[in-house]
């Protein structure tokens, strides 16, 4: 069963998104990729939205097309204003997005409450993790903030948001429990981390030659970001290969990354380096 939320404006419960938002400061920083595709992964670990990717999506068939397709509109529902924002297109996307879960009688939708806000969850957890492990170590204040302003940002979707933690730590309750007692090893996950251990398929828009150059150093980097930027219980349930020199290894690249030097560095950079672009029109229009 599907709810649908009429209210898109920040509550009184809630942090406006815009210019001094954390979100903004984090969402569309470029050094983001560091993390790999760790929210993308752990979404399609609940079964239902894994199966609704594997029943519905492109995913399989041209990955990179299917982030084409997925991205701006997220970024959009970030750095809109609260009039003007992607966020119920988004929603409509997934309208078509139903069907039964295999072996059972029961049927998902990927507007269920519950379905939809974990792909939301995800995509707030990577700011804290991407910020925390490559950036700085967050304050208990600012990753209330963070939280806060988030659900301004859910409630762009209009879809319910009844599942929603009141608080940052009821969030960090519902994580723990998701990834303890709900993920599983889906096949959409498990062909989304395929390449750690098989390499990345060359992708259409790359001429055969260049990729025969480019996949040697790619796939091993590929595989880094993507296995040490998943959560260890996610690794344990898909198998990936990751030992404690490459732990230590990922400790020592993030803490590189974190350093007083490097951010020095990165804040003297242009905007459009730092940040995406949708990030940059949006720090334009204030």
């Amino acid at each position: 069963m599907t709810e649908v939320a009429q209210q898109t404006e920040p509550l009184d419960d809630a942090l406006p998104l815009g210019l001094g938002s954390l979100v903004w400061k984090y969402f569309g920083d470029n050094r983001m990729f560091l993390i790999g595709p760790r929210p993308a992964v752990l979404q399609n670990m609940l079964a239902e939205l894994g199966q609704g990717v594997y029943d519905h999506s492109t995913f399989f068939a041209d990955t990179a097309e299917r982030l084409r397709r997925t991205i701006p509109p997220i970024f959009n529902t970030v750095y809109g204003s609260d009039d003007d924002n992607a966020g119920t297109r988004v929603r409509d996307f997934h309208h078509h997005v139903k069907g039964e879960m295999p072996g059972t009688d029961r049927r998902y939708h990927a507007l269920d409450p519950d379905t939809y806000f974990w792909a939301h969850a995800t995509f707030v957890e990577q700011i804290y993790y991407f910020a925390d492990t490559f950036v700085k170590r967050l304050t208990p204040a600012e990753r209330e903030q963070i939280w806060l302003e988030s659900k301004t940002w859910y409630r762009r979707y209009g879809v319910s948001d009844r599942p929603m933690p009141a608080t940052h730590a009821e969030f960090e309750q519902y994580w723990d429990a998701m990834m303890e007692r709900v993920l599983v090893a889906h096949p959409s996950a498990k062909y989304g981390v395929g390449y750690v251990t098989k390499g990345f398929p060359k992708p259409k828009a790359v001429h055969p030659l260049v990729w025969r150059i480019v996949s040697p150093v790619f796939n091993p980097l590929a595989a880094f970001l993507t296995t040490g930027g998943l959560p260890p219980r996610a690794r344990d349930l898909l198998n990936l290969p990751w030992s404690a020199q490459q732990e230590r290894r990922y400790q020592r690249f993030a803490a590189l990354w974190r350093s007083r030097p490097v951010n020095w560095l990165w804040d003297r950079l242009p905007m459009r380096v730092r940040y995406s672009g949708y990030a940059v029109k949006g720090y334009a229009r204030g």
